[in-house]
């Protein structure tokens, strides 16, 4: 009775293991980077940002511009990486504006960057622009950008598109990771 006892004892320990090792194995298979090099003419946007004033994507012309999608409001990683980013000083000497873009409303998103430290305007879109550049879906929530780049060059070319499911990019490897394709 005993015997029988310790061996389902260990036989849901050892399916508790592999319930385990496969949670992390799909982890990390799906929280792997990817990119494309296609490139394409940027779509045009206008969004209102956090301040209260408007950003015209084809305005920003004569030097590059990153644009930041990421899920906003209650992912304190996409927050601190856009403070990381403000910080990373290469991106302002190679004339590369960033703009945070996120799917919130001003008041949703303004006590998350006051807590960790972002003060560049993020852009509210209702979706339509994250739609347009293909980022809907690809983080940890459907309807939500998930944490991706798009490196848009001086002409209003799309040169990169950088999806991150873990959710961070070191700051100098984005800056590097950029430069390098302008």
């Amino acid at each position: 009775m005993q015997e029988a006892r310790l061996r389902r004892q260990r036989i849901a320990w050892l399916v508790g293991l592999l319930v385990i090792v496969a949670a992390v194995t799909f982890g990390l298979i799906t929280s792997r980077p990817g990119a494309s090099t296609d490139t394409r003419l940027a779509p045009d946007f206008t969004l209102p940002t956090t301040d209260g004033a408007s950003v015209t994507l084809s305005e920003l012309r004569g030097s590059p511009v990153l644009l930041y999608f990421n899920e906003g409001a209650g992912c304190a990683a996409c927050t601190v990486q856009m403070a990381e980013i403000e910080k990373q000083t290469g991106f302002a000497e190679a004339g590369i504006t960033v703009l945070p873009i996120v799917m919130n409303t001003a008041e949703q998103i303004l006590p998350d960057m006051q807590r960790y430290g972002a003060t560049t305007p993020y852009l509210i879109d209702d979706g339509r622009v994250s739609d347009a550049y293909g980022t809907l879906g690809t983080g940890m929530h459907a309807g939500l950008p998930g944490h991706g780049f798009v490196l848009i060059d001086a002409d209003g070319v799309q040169l990169w598109q950088g999806e991150y499911p873990s959710m961070w990019l070191e700051p100098t490897d984005l800056l590097q990771e950029v430069t390098s394709r302008l």
